[in-house]
């Protein structure tokens, strides 16, 4: 618990602790990198790259949501008799309070997209005493409406042309901005800047991050406009947003794409460097702890360590105070399992490369010189594997997020409680055999997963062309 102000009190979750830490270790490295040329230039060429910058702007503003669920904290409700503070149990976050409505406008059951009716038929008592089957109205999903009937495709085409009309005006305004500060830092004139990032003359892929950034703008300013009004992606069994169950499992993707790569580092970097370097009965061990690892059904592993955390959870409740901490110690269980079920690929490729580069002219030099293995390693192997280790933690991302959707699927994944997108593919599991079918659940958290993952993807691909030596050469 953090220390507490007048109005609220601070929760450290242990998934917030690490994400804190891994923004301070990429701010620390960007620091580093930022005075060596040698490092520099790789990251100079990704950023010359216009899917991969285009993917990186869909990454930031993911990263953005991501940090906003990370700050969690209890709402005062009111004092106790001796006048201290008292906290609500349940614990809130930072997105929840950007999100209040769409939180608190819950209906009673399933409703269609932008639907002002429920989805299903209800046995309705009118003045008279007469019943009769038919949709009742939605409490908040058109609720402003006099005449649904009359007012409903009016109101939503008006809301939608209105929100694109947002996101166009928020577009021009963020690109003069860039263009102003561009003007007064390279002392030109602001029309000189404009041309020449719209012909492509600069540096960064301006045209490509400006269609980019119109087309997140005219999405974010046509929700911004209608889901106050409707519930844009529908609502689910227990009549709670779609939309926002799918932006509270943003945190849960990138959670499990990040926190299981720390996880991971350690094993693939220090047991691969030593296998590869050490070789003899080192390279052995190493090697048969990892191909027996490889050995075991993943699944299976992942479905036992789970288990055996759930008996601990059981027999040990003292130790989580609310549900939240209990959802948020599964949460960072299977990243830890994950994470070592996961190491063994990239353990491979950093002792391959190693045995190559303990054989060069400079490695041996040092070895002949009397300089310790300690030093050789951290001056000369693993500076030369970094890029494996970059191009790996960008390629297997995607690979994570997607692993958390079948784990959850499989009923072994995150908490059942957790938002993710794992979670509401199972549950539209059974949704998609009702009749009428209920398919908004599966589309809305496809739709957010599926462009999470194609980001990463995309951008992968560029930081794999700048880092990959062989690419390098064979471009130059």
């Amino acid at each position: 618990m953090l220390s507490t102000f007048p109005d609220v009190d601070f929760v450290l979750l242990w998934t917030d602790a690490l994400i804190y830490l891994l923004v301070g270790a990429v701010i620390g490295v960007g620091w580093y990198t930022r005075s060596r040329e040698h490092l520099l230039a790789p990251w100079r060429q990704v950023l010359r790259k216009p899917l991969g910058m285009s993917a990186l702007l869909v990454l930031g503003i993911y990263l953005l949501i991501g940090l906003a669920d990370s700050i969690h904290y209890k709402p005062r409700i009111g004092e106790d008799a001796q006048g201290k503070p008292q906290y609500a149990a349940q614990i809130w976050s930072g997105l929840d309070v950007v999100l209040k409505t769409l939180r608190d406008r819950g209906e009673k059951t399933y409703s269609a997209p932008f639907a002002v009716h429920l989805y299903m038929k209800e046995t309705i008592e009118d003045s008279s005493g007469a019943k009769r089957r038919e949709f009742p109205r939605l409490q908040y999903g058109g609720g402003h409406l006099n005449d649904p009937e009359r007012e409903h495709a009016d109101d939503i085409l008006q809301r939608i042309v209105i929100g694109i009309a947002t996101g166009v005006g928020g577009a021009i305004a963020i690109v003069l901005l860039v263009a102003g500060t561009l003007s007064i830092r390279c002392k030109e004139t602001l029309s000189t800047v404009f041309v020449t990032m719209v012909k492509g003359q600069r540096d960064l892929p301006w045209r490509s991050l400006f269609g980019t950034l119109l087309g997140l703008t005219i999405f974010m300013g046509v929700l911004w406009n209608t889901a106050g009004s409707y519930h844009v992606f529908g609502t689910d069994k227990v009549g709670e947003d779609v939309l926002y169950q799918s932006l509270k499992s943003i945190r849960t993707g990138l959670l499990i794409g990040t926190l299981t790569t720390l996880v991971m580092l350690p094993f693939a970097i220090l047991l691969g460097i030593m296998a590869g370097f050490f070789k003899g009965w080192i390279d052995d061990v190493i090697q048969y702890i990892y191909t027996t690892l490889n050995s075991i059904p993943g699944v299976l592993l992942i479905a036992s360590a789970v288990l055996m955390m759930l008996v601990y959870m059981e027999t040990h409740p003292g130790m989580f105070g609310t549900g939240v901490e209990r959802a948020d110690f599964r949460l960072l269980f299977l990243c830890v399992i994950l994470g070592v079920t996961s190491w063994t690929g990239l353990c491979r490729l950093l002792r391959a490369e190693t045995l190559k580069l303990s054989e060069l002219e400079y490695v041996q030099a040092a070895t002949a010189l009397g300089v310790t293995h300690f030093t050789i390693i951290f001056r000369h192997v693993l500076p030369n594997v970094m890029h494996i280790v970059l191009i790996a933690i960008a390629m297997d991302f995607s690979g994570l997020v997607l692993a958390e959707a079948v784990l959850s699927y499989l009923n072994i994944g995150v908490d059942p409680t957790t938002y993710s997108w794992g979670n509401m593919i199972n549950s539209a599991r059974l949704e998609m055999a009702r009749e009428p079918i209920v398919w908004w659940s599966l589309f809305a958290s496809f739709f957010f997963m599926f462009l999470l993952v194609l980001s990463a993807n995309l951008f992968a691909d560029a930081v794999r062309d700048a880092f990959d030596p062989r690419l390098r050469e064979h471009q130059g």
